[in-house]
């Protein structure tokens, strides 16, 4: 089982993103796949952010969540609670709320692969599947903001 985080949805949506071939691949290779309404909510902020097509974003939300291949966890209060408690004991990591509902999801369920470029995952203990060209950090936000510029 491979759980389709927030940024792998963007790869896997969007031929232009430069992980699109490997995260279609990966998409492709898993049998079983898990998401949750946060990474949703999460994916059509980033879209929104990134200036795509919001029609197109909603189609894919609603392709995405009639999928019988997709698993998508709503999180309820139980899963909420437990991922603040997860932010509580790693207070020196950066996770957001939704990562750390991600991180819960996965121990709960024993899964071990995300389809991400979040480093997070990593920091805790899971594999990240989509590995992100080799530039800083520095790089990649300067980047955006010009492209952002254009679209």
């Amino acid at each position: 089982m491979m759980l389709l985080d927030t940024s792998g949805l963007l790869c896997l949506h969007f031929s232009t993103e430069p992980l699109h071939t490997q995260a279609l691949a990966n998409y492709q290779e898993a049998k079983t796949r898990l998401t949750h309404s946060y990474i949703i909510a999460e994916y059509v902020a980033l879209a929104n952010a990134r200036r795509f097509s919001r029609s197109s974003v909603l189609n894919f939300v609603v392709d995405l969540l009639g999928s019988p291949d997709i698993e998508t966890v709503w999180v309820d209060e139980a899963l909420h609670r437990a991922a603040v408690e997860l932010l509580i004991v790693r207070q020196d990591k950066t996770y957001s709320l939704c990562d750390a509902v991600s991180f819960v999801l996965m121990h709960q369920r024993k899964v071990t692969k995300a389809l991400t470029t979040d480093k997070h995952f990593e920091q805790e203990g899971f594999v990240r599947l989509l590995q992100p060209p080799n530039i800083s950090d520095r790089a990649i936000v300067m980047l955006r903001k010009i492209m952002s510029m254009y679209y």
